[in-house]
C-alpha cells in the first residue's frame, strides 16, 4: 500500500512541477514580450532610453456628464493595476475634455511634485496636439522636468489603425 500512495504522490509532485515550469515559461515569455514592446516603442519614438514606466490618460463621459479621467500604468512587468487611478472630474464645463485632462494631470502630477510617486518615463495622452500642449503646460506649471509626452489622436473616421501620433516636437 505504501508504494501505491508513494507513486501517486510522486506523480502528483511531477505534475505540480510541470505546472510550475509551464507557469515560469509563460511568465518569461510575457516578460520578453513586454521588453520587446517597450523596445519597439523606444525605436518608433526615437527615444534615447527605453521607457520603463508609462502612464496613459483618457477622458470619458456620458453625453458630457459624469466626466471621469482614467490613468493606467505599465512598467517593465506589464500592467501595474495597483497604480491605476480614476479621477472624478468636477467644476468643468460638460464635454470640455481639455479642462478635464488638465484637472486629472494637475491632480496626478501634484503628487509627483510632492514626492509621493515617481515620474513616469512616458506619459500617453488620448488626444492630439491640443491635449498634448495642455499636458506640457501643466507639467511646466508644476515645475516638473517633462518626460516624453505622446498624444494619440483618432483619425478622421475614428477607425482603429488610422490614429495620428504627436510628440512635443510634432507629428511622429
Amino acid at each position: 500500500m505504501g508504494s501505491v500512495s508513494g507513486a501517486v504522490a510522486f506523480a502528483v509532485l511531477g505534475q505540480e512541477a510541470g505546472n510550475a515550469a509551464h507557469g515560469i515559461a509563460s511568465f518569461l515569455a510575457d516578460q520578453r514580450s513586454i521588453f520587446a514592446r517597450q523596445l519597439a516603442l523606444q525605436e518608433a519614438l526615437e527615444l534615447s532610453e527605453q521607457p520603463l514606466r508609462l502612464e496613459c490618460f483618457d477622458i470619458s463621459h456620458t453625453m458630457g456628464e459624469a466626466t471621469v479621467a482614467s490613468c493606467v500604468v505599465f512598467d517593465a512587468n506589464g500592467p501595474r493595476k495597483s497604480d491605476y487611478r480614476r479621477f472624478n472630474i468636477t467644476g468643468v464645463t460638460p464635454g470640455d475634455d481639455y479642462a478635464a485632462m488638465e484637472q486629472a494631470l494637475r491632480r496626478r502630477y501634484a503628487r509627483v511634485q510632492a514626492g509621493e510617486v515617481d515620474m513616469p518615463d512616458l506619459i500617453v495622452i488620448d488626444g492630439g496636439q491640443g491635449q498634448l500642449a495642455r499636458a506640457i503646460s501643466i507639467l511646466e506649471e508644476l515645475g516638473l522636468a517633462s518626460p516624453t509626452l505622446l498624444g494619440i489622436a483618432k483619425g478622421p473616421t475614428r477607425k482603429p489603425g488610422l490614429e495620428r501620433f504627436f510628440l512635443a516636437e510634432g507629428e511622429v
